[in-house]
């Protein structure tokens, strides 16, 4: 009996042993194949650890922030053998979820999300194009839910309507974006959701009638058609 725990024993440690030095291996043509783990130099801290096939991430790698000597998880990506997105996820030091999405290394694709604080509600909403720039809707929302901002961007500017709500989810403001620059109607609303100012910006400046409002009524206009091509200040 006693044999035959000794011979399990050494079996344990002869299996541990091979699997220990199967880490961070190279395949013969020299590419990082099985599992790798990485510390932070100078320690025994955990970086990252994941598995290669041939020189391919594949499976889920897990990357940690040193805190105080000890690793914690801030990002985790999940691959395809057959391809280079990876789901990725980003962690706050006490394990809830910042963001996630897909990303090509360290590009962002496709759609993105983003939480409140300390809350796992949607914060943002966003959408990346292939080169890593904000391009189409985007979404920002209350912790209650409601919509804050609803904004176009195309190549990583703002371009079409842009839209800002208060927390009840009335309507304050809207513009118009060409290239990231204001352009054209822009409206700004009371609490209760009547107009109070309204006009036109062209190259982001005013330009035209801008009408004021009180109670429905026209309180007074300014025209800015003739004045001096120095930039306004913008509607806040």
């Amino acid at each position: 009996m006693r044999k035959i725990v000794g011979f399990i024993g050494v079996l344990l440690l002869v299996v541990n042993g091979a699997f220990a030095q199967a880490v961070n291996q190279f395949d013969a043509n020299g590419k990082r194949h099985g599992i790798w783990k990485k510390n932070f130099e100078g320690t025994q801290v955990l970086r990252y650890q994941g598995e290669f096939n041939h020189g391919k991430e594949v499976g889920e790698f897990k990357f940690y922030k040193n805190v105080n000597n000890k690793a914690v998880l801030t990002a985790s990506k999940q691959f395809k053998a057959d391809s280079d997105i990876a789901l990725t996820t980003f962690y706050a030091s006490n394990g809830k979820v910042v963001s996630k999405g897909q990303a090509i290394g360290k590009t962002r694709i496709g759609k993105w999300t983003y939480f409140h604080n300390n809350s796992d509600k949607i914060m943002t909403q966003e959408h990346y194009n292939s080169n890593g720039n904000l391009d189409g809707e985007s979404m920002i929302y209350y912790e209650n839910g409601q919509t804050a901002e609803h904004s176009h961007f195309k190549d990583g500017k703002l371009h079409g309507q842009a839209l800002w709500y208060d927390e009840s989810g009335a309507l304050i403001k809207e513009y118009n974006y060409i290239e990231d620059k204001l352009h054209g109607k822009a409206n700004f609303y009371g609490p209760k959701g009547e107009l109070k100012l309204k006009g036109q910006y062209k190259n982001d400046r005013r330009d035209g009638i801008w009408t004021y409002y009180k109670n429905g009524v026209v309180e007074k206009e300014e025209d800015y058609t003739r004045r001096s091509k120095n930039p306004y200040k913008k509607q806040e």
